[in-house]
């Protein structure tokens, strides 16, 4: 997947500062004087005045000079993908003989496929990009300008652009827990009788039936009209709840890796089922996006992860808004469940009515240095109690262990609950 938005145009006025030129050119000078005091030659100060001559126009031919560079704009790919971008560097105003080169960016791979240096043409680069992890990558080049006669130089580091890489997530599908769906078909069968494919029963024909659901074999042998009612399939109303509270640095940080991929994995997951699936970030610059259906949302929605874009709503506060949470929703957070205030927004949702999964993302205690087997023990003891607390308030927190996909942690959600709606 490539994805590009319109180009970006940047404007920048260039600082001369003398080339190497004028310092090789006053050494030759400084020497030739020097030589010709010592040695009583006049000729050597004749052979210095042009090069006094040359040092004392230096300054008059650093005339103000603005370039403007057309970067990529936004380029969006997946990871391990590899995308070109196209850079050009014109000279606005004034004159100078421009050169490009790209800035290194850490994990990201940059390859110069072509590259042009010109005076009347612009100056430009083709880059082949890759980045073997999901995230944000600004995009810079480094501009050097020589003036004609050669005696000056500047060098501007401007932007050219944005890439945004997006996570490769497990083809596996989830299964969501058992609820009462949304009066709007689906894919999700239900033991509710209607419109369908799967056989429930067999009843008496009513009046307004339809004659097509007429059992006619059934009806034959017991000399009555009988109906095949069928279980109706529904769609239901996703949403992924994803902590970005500040972390403690270590294992807690590194658990953002989790939450981004667990993140995408559902949200592809339900979008193919077609489920309508909305996002909510709690913790630092919280926002929120509509629920929706469809390929466009599943873009939408990483850019609201990442917090890109300007399609999502920023939102204050520590609780999940009740416009970004239709009614009989399913809640499905990530989170390594250290920010008490994420907690007490998870049993505001359960207490709205929402089946609410938690998805343990912190994998073993957040701490850099290896525990004393002792601590350690009372660490999981902790957390036990804690996964117990929460699952009294309806709460359901399925940890993710090393090795194991999502797809078989959110086999471990039990079904002996369902929501209960209320009336906001």
């Amino acid at each position: 997947m490539r994805h590009r938005d319109a180009s970006t145009l940047v404007e920048a006025e260039l600082r001369w500062r003398p080339a190497p030129l004028v310092f090789m050119l006053a050494a030759c000078a400084a020497l030739a004087l020097v030589l010709a005091v010592a040695l009583g030659r006049w000729q050597l100060v004749v052979f210095a005045a042009p090069l006094l001559g040359v040092l004392a126009t230096a300054s008059w031919q650093q005339s103000p000079t603005r370039i403007q560079v057309d970067g990529g704009g936004t380029v969006r790919c997946f990871e391990t993908e590899e995308v070109v971008v196209t850079v050009a560097a014109f000279v606005e105003s004034g004159h100078a003989l421009l050169r490009c080169k790209p800035e290194p960016v850490e994990r990201l791979g940059i390859e110069v496929e072509e590259a042009h240096d010109s005076g009347a043409a612009p100056a430009g680069l083709r880059m082949a990009l890759t980045a073997d992890r999901w995230g944000r990558y600004p995009l810079a080049v480094r501009i050097s300008a020589l003036s004609p006669a050669g005696l000056s130089v500047a060098t501007a580091v401007l932007p050219a652009g944005q890439l945004f890489v997006y996570p490769i997530t497990d083809p596996q599908r989830m299964r969501l827990p058992r609820t009462e769906l949304p009066e709007r078909l689906g894919t999700h069968l239900t033991r509710k009788h209607g419109p369908g494919v799967e056989y429930a029963d067999i009843r008496a024909y009513a009046p307004g039936d339809q004659l097509r659901i007429v059992n006619w074999p059934v009806s034959a042998r017991r000399g009555k009209l009988y109906v095949t009612e069928r279980l109706t399939n529904r769609s239901a109303d996703v949403v992924v709840l994803v902590d970005t509270s500040q972390q403690a640095p270590g294992p807690a940080t590194e658990s953002l890796e989790l939450s981004v991929r667990g993140a995408a994995q559902v949200v592809q997951s339900t979008l193919q089922a077609g489920d309508r699936t909305a996002v909510v970030c709690l913790g630092r610059s919280p926002r929120w996006l509509r629920p929706d259906i469809g390929r466009r949302q599943f873009y939408r929605i990483i850019d609201t992860v990442l917090d890109v874009g300007d399609e999502h709503i920023p939102t204050t506060g520590t609780l999940a808004p009740h416009g970004a949470v239709p009614l009989g929703a399913i809640v499905i957070a990530f989170s390594t469940l250290l920010d008490t205030q994420f907690a007490l927004s998870l049993i505001d949702l359960r207490k709205r009515g929402h089946v609410v999964i938690v998805v343990d993302v912190l994998r073993g205690p957040p701490f850099y240095d290896h525990l004393d087997p002792t601590l350690a023990r009372m660490w999981q003891l902790e957390r036990a109690s804690m996964y117990r607390d929460m699952g009294t308030v309806g709460v359901d927190i399925v940890a993710w262990p090393d090795g194991a996909r999502l797809d078989e942690v959110m086999r471990l959600i039990p079904e002996h609950r369902r929501a209960f709606r209320v009336r906001r």
